[in-house]
């Protein structure tokens, strides 16, 4: 395999949730709000949170454990770790090394990533690169939430916590040199900083004059995930097709040639109206919103695995996939599967 031959594909899947189930119905005993309210505006019907002591890198380990035993590889194969999360164990050190240490691997780097929604095409972005540079032969990928943990479940703060749920998803990337097979062939990745604050939780901070945390801070829930979402709605139906269209240009592609597109799964009327601009017949899309939630950087790996084992996604597909997200972020992929 020469230096230029080298490519990377996805060995194994792998996802796991939480078991405990919050259906709608249940956030009203919460907060004032009701199940058709939430379903007929984000298309969801429940979610899944934590209990206890569980931590985002305990989530993140089963699904790391269900991929890489999908994928046929043991922890000593692993030669690098890419964790994205919003919702890490502890401001530092990085998730990634908490897993690394609950997985029994030690060497490798471990590396967060903080794109949020896109933090898991931006990771496999960054596992295609480090593959094709010959740095590494087998990665792996997970993207891991709790954000029930963080939410303001009272009125105050339903608009955004109706939305999230908890969950992660894995994949194992190696690398091939059969291109008419299973690989990646390009990633597509952007920002646009200048909308920080319109997604985006505002402590703990280093921009305050005095502590990251204070009583007045959370008096004010300073501490809860704030969210404009008009101007991430108006954004997302512009950069997800934005983002596709560019994926597809790259390689000489055209909507049709795509077996089965995997949306960011924030908010239902988002990708059907994604869907609708794109011309994307309803069967090509599969979505997973109505049972997770918004996992962000777990939605994509976990609907891959969720289309795997409905039979969506099949051997020899060609699959797009897009993001948006805080930062904002966006991203897109494609790959043969």
């Amino acid at each position: 395999m020469t230096h230029q031959e080298v490519r990377s594909k996805i060995l194994g899947v792998g996802s796991y949730v939480p078991p405990r189930v919050w259906k709608n119905d249940d956030l009203q005993k919460l907060m004032d709000t009701s199940d058709e309210w939430i379903h007929q505006r984000t298309g969801i019907r429940q979610r899944h949170w934590v209990e206890g002591t569980t931590s985002t890198s305990d989530l993140a380990l089963e699904a790391a454990k269900k991929a890489m035993a999908a994928a046929g590889v043991v922890k000593e194969e692993i030669d690098m770790i890419l964790f994205a999360t919003l919702s890490p164990d502890h401001d530092f050190p990085g998730s990634a090394c908490f897993l690394q240490a609950k997985l029994g691997i030690s060497g490798c780097p471990a590396i967060d990533i903080r794109q949020q929604c896109s933090g898991f095409v931006y990771g496999l972005s960054i596992a295609d690169q480090f593959i094709r540079g010959g740095m590494a032969k087998k990665v792996l990928l997970v993207g891991s939430e709790i954000h029930s943990k963080g939410l303001d479940k009272t009125t105050r703060g339903r608009d955004v916590a109706v939305l999230f749920g908890d969950g992660a998803g894995a994949v194992v990337i190696g690398a091939t040199s059969d291109l008419s097979g299973p690989h990646i062939l390009s990633t597509h990745l952007h920002a646009d900083g200048a909308f920080a604050k319109e997604l985006w939780i505002e402590a703990p901070t280093q921009a305050n004059d005095g502590p990251r945390l204070s009583a007045e801070i959370l008096a004010e829930g300073g501490h809860y995930p704030k969210m404009n979402g008009k101007t991430v709605f108006m954004h997302a139906v512009r950069r997800m097709p934005e983002a596709i269209h560019e994926a597809l240009n790259k390689n000489s592609l055209k909507i049709e040639d795509i077996d089965l597109f995997l949306f960011h799964q924030a908010n239902l009327r988002i990708n059907e109206m994604v869907a609708k601009q794109l011309e994307i017949p309803e069967e090509k899309v599969f979505n997973t919103i109505e049972r997770f939630g918004n996992t962000t950087a777990a939605t994509l790996p976990i609907g891959m695995d969720e289309a795997i084992r409905a039979g969506k996604l099949k051997p020899g597909m060609t699959v797009a996939m897009a993001a948006f997200g805080s930062g904002f972020t966006w991203a897109s992929a494609i790959f043969k599967w």
